[in-house]
């Protein structure tokens, strides 16, 4: 831990993180119900990632959270203290927007400052904390800047600095990176959880992006319709899906129909096992990765329910994925980029499918990648 951060008292050292409760949280818009009886728990220091679409209540749970709308139902607890019934100043809560929403007549360390003004620090110690707090999230030199002389990523470590100089017990994050490209989001990104795992403070971080969720956060809550699908460490959300929707919605999936008998399910040829074993007999869709996708090629490749023609190729770094058209679908495969370029658009290939474990959906139609 640096001496700025220390000094500035929101080191874990000063302050440990606080257990975070929501229980059984509704709320509802007229005929929309946005939570559906929502129950989580943080640890204390803990980042949860709350990920889902529009409308699956990610951002309702956060401002019930914050205190800045009433519940119709349920409690919250912070360490311990049911504050249901608090409005937000008396939460202890620090929020950072998806806008900067910076004071444009301010510096960057009197836009930190703000808050402990308005809890009637002293103004020697409101500069110290503010200047030290933006150290901390790599703006030390910045502190006389005002908005509109710094980026778009800096203005937003500004945002973070003053949610985090008046030591809140929890840290909030509404969406905070999606106003930014794609260079500069993935940089802020990993600032945002070296700041956290560095003060040791409890986070919940809402997105939509699967690929911000998953990079970093301790656990990810995957929502649809105000409610849990799935909560685990992101390793598991991916590889071990809890329900088709949560398959669907994290990564990319191939659907492909298939034939489930005695715990495995059957695919243009190929048996793979299933995550659940015990779901009954039928046609069925099976969800696979595209990583689970491999592919041959050569002159003698002759029909069958996995050939096809590769038609297209997106370069993605180190990997590549290749779009392959079997005639009646299409497949993704992940492969290395290395690999890649030897099956160049319209290349006859042989599919192959690994048999890891994989969910099924009880549909068949529209069995096309997700």
């Amino acid at each position: 831990m640096t001496t700025a951060v220390a000094a500035a008292g929101v080191g874990t050292a000063a302050r440990a993180g606080v257990e975070i409760r929501l229980e059984n949280l509704r709320r509802r818009y007229g005929a929309v119900t946005a939570l559906d009886g929502l129950t989580l728990t943080l640890a204390p220091g803990e980042l949860v990632a709350l990920l889902g679409p529009s409308g699956c209540g990610k951002t309702t749970a956060l401002r019930l959270l914050a205190g800045l709308e009433e519940a119709d139902g349920g409690r919250v607890v912070i360490g311990g203290h049911d504050v249901t019934g608090l409005p937000a100043n008396k939460r202890d809560t620090g929020m950072v927007f998806q806008a900067y929403s910076l004071f444009p007549h301010m510096t960057a360390w009197e836009n930190v400052a703000f808050g402990l003004q308005m809890r009637k620090i002293g103004a020697a110690d409101r500069r110290r904390r503010a200047m030290e707090t933006l150290e901390l999230v790599g703006l030390g030199g910045f502190g006389n800047r005002y908005a509109h002389q710094m980026s778009g990523g800096q203005q937003q470590r500004v945002a973070l600095a003053r949610a985090l100089a008046i030591r809140p017990k929890v840290l909030l994050l509404d969406e905070p990176l999606s106003a930014l490209d794609a260079k500069v989001r993935a940089r802020l990104r990993d600032e945002i959880r070296r700041v956290q795992l560095e003060v040791g403070i409890t986070t919940l971080f809402v997105t939509h992006d699967q690929e911000e969720a998953l990079a970093i956060a301790d656990r990810v809550g995957v929502m649809q319709s105000g409610r849990l699908e799935q909560l685990g460490p992101p390793t598991t959300i991916y590889a071990r899906p809890a329900t088709p929707f949560v398959a669907e919605f994290v990564g990319l999936t191939n659907k492909l129909s298939g034939d489930v008998r005695g715990g495995a399910v059957e695919v243009r040829g190929t048996r793979i096992p299933l995550v659940q074993s015990d779901v009954p007999d039928g046609p069925a869709v099976a969800l696979i990765r595209p990583e689970a996708v491999t592919l041959t090629s050569s002159a003698e490749t002759s029909a069958g329910p996995l050939v096809g023609t590769v038609i297209a190729t997106a370069f993605l770094g180190a990997t590549s994925r290749v779009t392959v058209d079997l005639g009646d679908v299409t497949v993704l495969a992940q492969l290395a980029t290395s690999e890649a370029t030897s099956h160049p658009a319209g290349t006859r290939v042989q599919l192959a499918l690994r048999a890891d474990p994989v969910l099924i959906a009880r549909e068949t139609s529209g069995a096309t990648p997700a």
